[in-house]
């Protein structure tokens, strides 16, 4: 039977980059988003028979159960990726609420309530890995990341405590702390703070999807079977 591995949204940058290198490795993934795109379609049709791909939005509770039932059928749910984010920068004072309640709804309440569905097939195989993309913020915070921070601070203290829920079961939990990367969440930053972020880091660069890919895909693999509970910041050494 196909171990399978889940993406949450798995249609570009770091989701997208993750999802076609487990397919290029062997790995079955189902991976879902919003939307849709050449290159999801592309993949598709190359990995036909590996890659499961759906149209699902975060907050769409109501969807997870038909979701999982689907792709259950074509094998074992062993890994899940909890990379579905977004971004939205301001001063608290007059960042928007709609704009902070979305930002913990997809980044923080969403992944629990799925991951929370997806442990119970992990429970019963008594085998998993769980994957959570967080960020630099939570450990440095910047000036306007305040509801961002937040967010990401929750979700690596997810991390540590279903870490020990889950260890008995043979399931590890962990995540990764990204710098500052070129991806679509960053592409809109002020280029002079960028800069200056290039500058403050020893290895004189913005961090790249291949610099996450990799360790995503070592978690995942026997090799990383005693670790847990982690949260592996790769940064550049800005920190």
């Amino acid at each position: 039977m196909h171990k399978i591995i889940i993406v949450s949204g798995a249609s570009k940058g770091l989701g997208f980059g993750i999802t076609e290198r487990l397919l290029s490795k062997g790995w079955m993934v189902a991976g879902f988003s919003r939307k849709t795109n050449k290159k999801v379609i592309d993949l598709k049709k190359k990995y036909k028979k590996k890659f499961i791909f759906e149209l699902m939005d975060i907050k769409n509770y109501s969807r997870y159960e038909k979701f999982l039932d689907k792709i259950k059928k074509k094998g074992s749910i062993y890994g899940l990726i909890n990379n579905a984010g977004t971004v939205n920068e301001d001063l608290l004072v007059r960042q928007n609420d709609k704009h902070i309640k979305n930002l913990l709804e997809i980044n923080l309440l969403a992944p629990i309530l799925f991951t929370k569905k997806v442990i119970k097939y992990m429970m019963i195989n008594s085998s998993g890995r769980i994957v959570n993309i967080s960020s630099i913020v939570a450990k440095s915070g910047y000036k306007g990341t305040v509801a961002y921070s937040s967010t990401k601070s929750g979700l690596e203290g997810m991390t540590r405590a279903l870490s020990r829920e889950l260890g008995g079961k043979n399931i590890t939990v962990n995540s990764i702390a990204p710098g500052y990367m070129k991806t679509d969440l960053t592409k809109n930053m002020n280029p002079k703070k960028l800069a200056q972020i290039i500058r403050r880091t020893p290895l004189k660069r913005a961090g790249d999807i291949k610099d996450i890919i990799g360790i995503v895909e070592f978690l995942l693999n026997k090799e990383a079977s005693y670790i847990s509970g982690q949260s592996i910041l790769v940064d550049g050494g800005l920190t």
